[in-house]
């Protein structure tokens, strides 16, 4: 069997934590020919620490000579679109780090460029492919725990100063948001795979203690299309760090502790129910992941969090950014070309906008 050859952007500590093991996991269907990164001695770096033959600093000239199968995007926010837009038309399918991109206007531009049957873009949420979450999603479309009434998504984690010295963190243009988009979007995420589509936000947002063009907390009340109700608290300036799911159905109470993945044993349920007999804990995870992207390029299908799939963990973040700096309730209808947050996170609100270059003294 041909393995799919694969081509990494952005070397930094996500690809090398997270992606390296995945694909070592999945060594017999993959083969890492490239590692890429704007600075090149970083990918030459990498490439030989990694066995990868072939290290570049230009995206356009990698692709050209190496004609990747899949292209892993691990390289900051902003420069996500462009390297997208470049991996489709070379015919590469594209597995996408968090947050995808910086707008829906990005993010539905990426849909147009797709092609049917491939290739495609893939976005990492990993959380949704642990075993307990996948059972927890299978329980609740069958009705199994009752109606889902109520919910909270606590993503309480802690950034100090020197995480936001970094250059592109802290600010739109280039991190694209701030904890919501950065840290919660992963609870947020798993959230709306158990429940589903959401109907109405209204939140508040507050820049309490860095000093960053985007909010370092966010508070969020969501109503979702079945009825149920969820809090959302998203936040780094919390120094006991924990990242909380609690979902309360009609016949059982279901939570998740953890910070940064989760293994079945996270998981509590009440009433307690037995696990099913024989069946594997798989954590969450890149690793676990990756095997449903590879299945679908076999077969030519769109993968899982692609499409409008992909999108909708982005659509909440943008409803909670409209409904907490405008004061407003949001809803999807809301999230249309012609409103300004559906092409920028901050919908040019004052106060959160960046300020003019020339009103900054430049």
């Amino acid at each position: 069997m041909t393995r799919i050859r694969v081509a990494l952007v952005g070397t930094g500590h996500i690809a090398e934590a997270a992606h390296l093991p995945a694909f070592a996991a999945e060594a017999a269907r993959t083969e890492l020919v490239a590692a890429m990164d704007v600075d090149r001695k970083r990918a030459e770096d990498f490439a030989a620490r990694h066995g990868i033959p072939a290290a570049y600093d230009d995206l356009d000239l990698m692709l050209d000579r190496e004609h990747p199968d899949l292209v892993v995007l691990c390289s900051p926010p902003a420069a996500h679109l462009d390297a997208v837009l470049s991996s489709l038309a070379a015919g590469a399918w594209v597995w996408l780090e968090k947050p995808p991109v910086l707008s829906l206007a990005e993010f539905d531009r990426i849909e147009q460029a797709e092609r049917a049957g491939g290739p495609y873009v893939s976005v990492i949420f990993q959380h949704r492919f642990g075993s307990a979450a996948r059972r927890l999603i299978r329980q609740v479309r069958a009705g199994d725990l009752g109606r889902p009434l109520v919910a909270q998504s606590v993503t309480a984690w802690y950034r100090p100063d020197a995480y936001y010295a970094v250059p592109w963190r802290g600010r739109w243009d280039t991190e694209g948001g701030g904890t919501t988009l950065g840290h919660g979007i992963h609870q947020m995420d798993l959230m709306l795979a158990v429940l589903g589509p959401w109907a109405e936000v209204q939140a508040m947002a507050g820049r309490l203690q860095r000093d960053i063009e985007v909010e370092d907390v966010s508070t969020a009340l969501v109503r979702f299309e079945n009825g149920a109700l969820a809090t959302v608290v998203n936040s780094a300036l919390s120094l006991r760090e924990e990242s909380y799911l609690r979902f309360d159905f009609a016949d059982a109470t279901v939570e998740l502790r953890h910070l940064y993945g989760y293994g079945d044993e996270d998981w509590t349920y009440t009433p307690q129910r037995p696990m099913p007999p024989g069946e594997p804990d798989i954590p969450s995870s890149h690793i676990a992941q990756l095997p449903y992207l590879l299945d679908a390029m076999e077969r030519g299908e769109r993968p899982p969090l692609s499409g409008p799939a992909g999108r909708e963990s982005l659509e909440l973040v943008t409803a909670l950014y409209r409904a907490a700096f405008t004061g407003t309730p949001t809803s999807r209808a809301d999230l249309t070309p012609g409103d300004p947050f559906y092409h920028r996170l901050h919908g040019d609100t004052p106060g959160w906008a960046p300020a003019p270059a020339a009103s900054r003294g430049n």
